[in-house]
């Protein structure tokens, strides 16, 4: 059995060289090599091309090397969160591509795989979509994506062996299992190296044939950032508490759901053990539960897609994003809830970027609403100016066309039988004539 180097953060840094592609692991600062990253940001090392879900939070992780001026591109899925990000690419700092996040992990599983490229429904007919070779394939429009490599990945796992077989933790495991494959170098962060054997073979998540470095590394509270404990942020009222219960009303037990961030989130609230409904999040858990009662953050529990530490149920699995997305795309999730921005009469939905703003924050939303075998879609009925979320033809960036199955606003409920924009019911205190002056869009009554 090989033996896989140990070597310090400072060394493995070095290994990085100018204009080279780096790949780095992690969803948020869940799984993140942060260490790592953070020696690379004290080099001399520039003109990179960062491969990431996103660039870290401000001054941690990927962060730290973008203050730096060190990278020239990012690729990714969601840099809003990253202030410094969305200002890099506001003044020209940096070039970037953004990609949905269900496909930037295929493109990466399909480089490690020897693959060229793939074609996918996601993102067609959006911006992303824009530049890109498209082909109709079995009736449905799929736009052609290049695999991506990279010639160094930096990933985290928990434990490996001396051999460098590595095992992940929880929702560690996000884009690192797919990045392990795909860089000519591949260099894994872990909080633990044991000696060959102590991690069953039923254990190990990457074989280490991939892993050419390994560099020990021990986690804190401080490394994870926004990830680190419970947030206490969720806006409730009345109103988005009658738009959950409604979404909730439409979900029957034995149901693999998807819920977005915002008005989503508070369904997961109102679900109970009775319900039997399966929570699953895009970042690689199936069988989500309620935020730990203890207060427990990252450190010790799996997070959501939102970021959020999360229980895990009785019967959970954990897995990469690749196959969460493989989940999506194959058709395996049967309801998915998301907010919107605006949605319109031919069931298009746009809820990922507004005008005069960089598209940098497309996440999973495009893979779950082509991917979802129903969409409902929870947002007010209006805008902060009263203008309206339904209208004719959607104006903002279209994150997927003719997807949209329900809407639930807090004045009202449509559906779409016989393709036809319907109102089937109103919310409590709405009336007819309110919801006909706040709608744009021509909408027929239910009978």
């Amino acid at each position: 059995m090989k033996q896989v180097p140990i070597i310090d953060v400072y060394t493995a840094a070095k290994l990085v060289k100018d204009g080279d592609t780096l790949l780095q692991g992690g969803f948020g600062m869940t799984g993140n090599p942060v260490h790592l990253m953070h020696a690379l940001a004290e080099t001399g090392t520039g003109n990179l091309t960062f491969v990431g879900n996103n660039t870290g939070e401000t001054g941690l992780g990927g962060g730290r090397l973008l203050r730096n001026g060190q990278l020239k591109k990012i690729i990714g899925s969601f840099f809003t969160s990253n202030p410094d990000a969305v200002k890099a690419a506001q003044t020209g700092q940096v070039d970037y591509e953004l990609l949905p996040q269900g496909t930037l992990a295929e493109a990466i599983r399909a480089g490690g795989a020897g693959i060229g490229g793939f074609y996918t429904p996601t993102s067609a007919g959006t911006p992303l979509a824009q530049g890109r070779e498209t082909k109709v394939i079995n009736g449905v429009e799929q736009v052609f994506i290049p695999s991506i490599r990279g010639n160094v990945a930096f990933i985290r796992a928990w434990r490996a062996d001396t051999a460098g077989n590595l095992q992940y933790r929880m929702t560690e495991n996000n884009f690192n299992k797919a990045m392990a494959t795909a860089a000519d170098l591949v260099i894994a962060e872990v909080e633990e190296i044991v000696p060959v054997g102590d991690i069953a073979p039923e254990h190990v998540h990457t074989p280490g044939c991939f892993v050419d470095y390994l560099v020990q590394a021990t986690l804190t509270l401080e490394d994870l950032g926004t990830s680190a404990s419970v947030s206490s942020s969720k806006k409730v009222d009345d109103r988005r508490m009658n738009m959950a219960r409604r979404a909730l009303a439409e979900l029957k037990k034995g149901d693999v759901v998807n819920l977005g961030i915002g008005i989503p989130t508070l369904v997961a609230d109102l679900i109970t053990e009775e319900h039997g409904i399966i929570l699953h999040t895009e970042n690689g858990m199936l069988g989500v539960g309620p935020v730990p009662a203890d207060g427990g953050g990252a450190m010790d529990y799996p997070v959501n897609a939102g970021k959020i530490p999360v229980t895990a149920l009785k019967g959970s699995s954990y897995f990469d994003s690749a196959d969460s997305f493989a989940m999506i795309r194959g058709g395996h999730i049967d309801v998915a809830i998301m907010g919107g921005l605006e949605v319109d009469e031919a069931a298009n939905l746009a809820n990922w970027a507004v005008p005069g703003k960089p598209l940098l924050g497309v996440g999973g939303a495009m893979d779950l609403a082509k991917g979802a075998k129903r969409l409902i879609i929870t947002m007010t009925h209006t805008n902060p100016d009263g203008s309206p979320k339904i209208v004719p033809h959607c104006t903002l960036p279209l994150t997927a066309t003719g997807v949209v199955d329900m809407v639930i606003t807090d004045l009202a409920v449509f559906a779409y039988p016989a393709g036809k924009l319907t109102l089937l019911e109103l919310m409590p205190g709405a009336t007819l004539e309110e919801v006909r002056g706040m709608t744009s869009a021509h909408f027929w009554l239910s009978s």
